[in-house]
């Protein structure tokens, strides 16, 4: 394993900002894999931390394919993790919407232009993301739509989903659309929460991130747990539940639920009496892909995303 500094930018107030990538191999740049691109994207961060352990493991034990590079960066962000905060802490903006980046840009766009050097030209790169919206997923690989996607490879992870979605204009100044305009295969990893560490998701990630790098021959560490065969779904075809009321949110049913029309998901309660203001009900039966996670809910907000049998 090799560390190096991939980025430093000095500060007035505190340690110089530092993006650490950790290479394992020395041969052409197969695999890049992206964590905390945000402050709060601990999970993320996480899953790269346990990768890097577990890719030192796998080097030592010469089970390495002796062709080929991998680049892991846990954070992105290390500034705005510190402080809580999701996005670049001085002026709110995200790096994860700043690509390709500019080198004589705002502070953000710097940062994406010196990661997307780095980043480009890698056979595969994935990034460890999260969703706009507070909430818990199935695992799943998410990828856009822009000719240069490739669904059988992102099966080869073996998750329960493979989603994929037309991109919209905003889209384009993603890691994830950057990385395939320059002919990277790109896949989106969704590990099912963002602010917890230690659980069943991010262990399924974190296996399903090993058992991808096995089968494209990275490695030859024996993993013999073949995962899902992954459902293919466009993300259009996914039946969204949006709150009629503001209140307290009181979830029954999580993401993973196979559930019935009709069924109750939650409960939405007065803050004051906790009075019921709403039961949510399953439009339909199928499995819950998406459960809103946060106390508190606004009307009109999305709390549940459904795969409809």
């Amino acid at each position: 394993m090799r560390e190096e500094i991939l980025f430093e930018m000095k500060s007035p107030y505190r340690d110089s900002f530092k993006i650490k990538g950790f290479w394992f191999g020395e041969g052409e740049k197969t695999v890049a894999i992206v964590g905390a691109m945000r402050g709060d994207e601990i999970q993320q961060q996480y899953i790269c931390a346990r990768l890097v352990e577990s890719l030192k493991d796998i080097e030592r034990r010469g089970l390495l394919a002796d062709d080929v590079s991998v680049l892991i960066i846990p954070s992105c962000n290390p500034f705005s993790m510190n402080v809580s905060h999701r996005f670049w802490a001085m002026d709110n903006t995200d790096i994860n919407r700043m690509f390709p980046g500019y080198d004589k840009g705002e502070t953000t766009q710097r940062i994406a232009a010196a990661i997307f050097e780095v980043l480009k030209n890698f056979k595969f790169g994935m990034q460890l993301a999260s969703f706009y919206m507070p909430g818990d997923f199935v695992p799943h690989i998410r990828m856009l739509q822009t000719g240069f996607e490739d669904v059988e490879d992102a099966k080869l992870f073996g998750l329960p989903y493979v989603t994929t979605r037309k991109p919209l204009p905003f889209d384009t100044t993603l890691l994830n659309y950057n990385w395939q305009i320059w002919e990277t295969k790109a896949f989106s990893i969704y590990a099912g929460q963002t602010n917890y560490v230690e659980n069943a998701t991010s262990a399924q990630t974190i296996d399903a991130i090993l058992r991808f790098l096995q089968k494209v021959g990275v490695t030859s560490f024996k993993f013999r747990n073949a995962g899902y065969e992954s459902i293919i779904l466009d993300e259009g075809d996914l039946i969204n539940v949006t709150a009629r009321r503001a209140g307290i949110f009181y979830r029954l049913v999580g993401a993973s639920a196979t559930v019935e029309e009709g069924q109750a998901l939650a409960k939405i309660l007065d803050p004051y009496d906790a009075s019921i203001l709403d039961t949510v009900k399953a439009p339909v039966s199928g499995t819950v892909f998406f459960a809103h996670n946060k106390p508190l809910v606004l009307e009109h907000a999305m709390i549940y995303r459904i795969q409809e049998n």
